[in-house]
């Protein structure tokens, strides 16, 4: 099977609940507002060697998203299909990294929000993690996911048996 599936000029588009990036944004502006609202009774330490080693670990993590989230734009970009769900993709793109998984630029999104958390030290950033991953499932991923099987059938079905979601 070819890396990419091309297809014809229809406008339908995957309705999704509100667009991810802002999902994530909202999230994180939350998480740091209820940090100073409602402070959690385990404070965090921002001295010593273990907070070092945590911002190390952060700073890994925000590195691998932005290169996980950047790499499935380019595939995108490169299968000339938008990235942006507000038009229709003109494209299965099924190699590089999206030949590892399904989501990679909501994989690069999820560790770049984890990295935040942990640097800024945030228990309710990561409290917050569960729920804004529930969202994303079932009011991003599963139609999304919907829409590809409609717009690309059996090249779709065939894509999502080999590769995960995630990994």
């Amino acid at each position: 099977m070819s890396s990419i599936s091309q297809q014809g000029g229809d406008t339908e588009i995957a309705v999704v609940i509100a667009r991810p990036p802002l999902m994530f944004l909202a999230a994180v502006v939350l998480g740091l507002a209820l940090d100073h609202l409602l402070r959690l009774p385990f404070p965090v330490s921002r001295i010593g060697l273990a907070h070092w080693i945590s911002a190390i670990n952060a700073g890994v993590l925000i590195l691998i998203g932005i290169a996980v989230f950047a790499a499935g734009i380019r595939n995108f970009s490169r299968a000339e299909t938008p990235v942006q769900g507000t038009k229709p993709a003109r494209a299965l793109v099924t190699s590089g990294i999206h030949g590892w998984s399904r989501n990679p630029i909501y994989l690069g999104m999820f560790l770049v929000y984890v990295g935040i958390a942990i640097v800024v030290r945030s228990s309710w950033i990561l409290i917050l993690l569960p729920p804004l991953a529930i969202i994303m499932r079932y009011g991003v991923i599963a139609r999304e996911e919907a829409y590809l099987e409609r717009r690309f059938g059996d090249a779709y079905r065939g894509y999502k048996a080999r590769v995960g979601r995630w990994l």
